[in-house]
């Protein structure tokens, strides 16, 4: 059985959260978002109290805001970064976008990748994780599915009421919408769905109320 926990770091509210396996204490990191240092001692101090042990560090996508402690979150656990290929880009101009929206620009250079694709597979103790490719937001987007629980984690593809935006070099309002529709909206009505910014819905709750579906 799977738990999780949601945090809201950084001056742009974004959400990051621990996932864990209840009988192993295995987890991942999902979008370590922390600005600041005590950002970082509130995530670690979780995950020390718990008694975790961190085993992934998964991005849903490489927008700033998403990995404003992704160094820092490397660098303590001693992981690679969980992503997919084309995230490699924004993390490279991570600096220049850093300077734009306001976030201290971090080396990232010395990042190790450990790379997935839509329908793959990461194990967290005795559960699994799926990955479902939803790009349209941004190039690179990953949503993270599990069943025990039924949750997905949609980063910034699709949030309680609204889908991200597609104005931002990558974007693609077409694709991102046929993604949506392939990827997510088959998922069980009763998902909880665990988005980038804001509160969680379900899959359910979307169909019905999202303006957008």
């Amino acid at each position: 059985m799977l738990s999780v926990k949601q945090f809201s770091f950084n001056h742009f509210q974004t959400n990051c959260y621990v996932l864990w396996d209840e009988d192993t204490k295995e987890c991942f990191i999902i979008d370590p978002t922390a600005e600041t240092s005590g950002e970082e001692q509130r995530l670690a101090l979780f995950i020390d109290q718990n008694g975790l042990k961190v085993t992934r560090i998964l991005l849903t996508h490489a927008h700033i805001d998403h990995i404003a402690g992704l160094k820092w979150a490397c660098e303590k656990y001693h992981l690679p970064v969980t992503t997919h290929t084309d995230s490699n880009k924004l993390i490279r101009q991570s600096a220049a976008y850093a300077d734009i929206m306001g976030f201290a620009a971090n080396d990232l250079s010395g990042l190790e990748y450990n790379y997935v694709n839509g329908g793959d597979k990461l194990t967290i103790g005795a559960e699994s994780v799926e990955c479902r490719y939803v790009p349209g937001h941004c190039p690179g987007s990953i949503c993270y599915v599990t069943v025990f629980p039924q949750m997905v984690f949609t980063g910034d593809a699709l949030f309680r009421g609204s889908i991200g935006r597609t104005d931002l070099p990558g974007g693609d309002h077409d694709l991102l919408m046929d993604k949506i529709r392939a990827e997510l909206l088959p998922l069980h009505d009763d998902t909880v769905v665990l988005p980038g910014h804001g509160d969680c819905s379900t899959i359910g709750d979307e169909k019905n109320w999202n303006p957008f579906l």
